[in-house]
């Protein structure tokens, strides 16, 4: 993109607060946002070609949502930490393997999307994030469901399209978990904690594509008091 069409976004966004280049073949984020880091609430550099985030990032003290879907993103810098203001980090479709320890600085994160990374384990750490709401996590590789997914505080978790075996018990001791996705893994009944049925806060269980047919969980305890789904069209 020419260095005019560049420079008409900026001038807009500087009044506006809000920088939005959409499936323009960046390869790097746009040095010249620099000058922006006082005044940027709101990014979206969704389908670019972005591989990295320069440290810089963590000079956005105003930016409230960064969205960065469908690039080529392999991680994260450590100064991500340093958005105390971010409500909103969407990161689908890219190529992330880890989150940075920091992560846990993120006091006002609400929503994560972390769908079709190449995540392979349940990311841990996240349990200070107070005000997340909702963490999305389907379409990557998560094998088993650690008993540290009790420390979150999230509203919903979206596990689906994973490969999932192992759903520990503790899922059932999150304080505000309501909304619990887990279609298209490896489960089988027996790997499904009564817990989540009779104990947990949860009221919408989505455990539809795994080893067992949704109706078999009509005989377990508990089942009465959790909604659960066949397919979300």
């Amino acid at each position: 993109m020419g260095n005019s069409a560049l420079k008409s976004h900026l001038e807009t966004s500087q009044k506006t607060g809000v920088f939005q280049l959409t499936g323009k073949g960046l390869p790097e984020f746009p040095e010249e946002l620099q000058r922006l880091t006082a005044n940027l609430r709101t990014v979206d550099l969704s389908d670019n070609k972005l591989e990295s985030l320069p440290p810089s990032i963590g000079n956005y003290a105003q930016l409230r949502s960064l969205t960065l879907n469908a690039n080529r993103l392999g991680g994260l810098p450590d100064e991500i930490g340093k958005l105390k203001k971010l409500e909103t980090l969407s990161l689908s479709s890219n190529r992330i393997q880890h989150l940075p320890p920091t992560m846990d600085q993120l006091k006002a994160l609400r929503t994560l999307i972390l769908a079709g990374n190449r995540i392979s384990e349940f990311p841990t750490g996240l349990g200070g994030l107070r005000h997340l709401d909702l963490l999305d996590l389907s379409r990557n590789q998560i094998q088993r469901v650690p008993p540290e997914v009790s420390e979150l505080q999230v509203i919903e978790i979206n596990l689906n399209q994973n490969q999932i075996s192992l759903l520990s018990a503790d899922v059932s001791r999150c304080p505000r978990l309501k909304v619990l996705r887990v279609e298209e893994n490896c489960l089988d009944l027996a790997a499904i904690p009564l817990s989540i049925l009779n104990e947990s806060q949860v009221s919408l269980f989505s455990v539809e594509g795994n080893l067992f047919e949704v109706k078999s969980l009509r005989d377990l305890e508990g089942y009465d008091k959790v909604r659960t789904l066949r397919r979300e069209s």
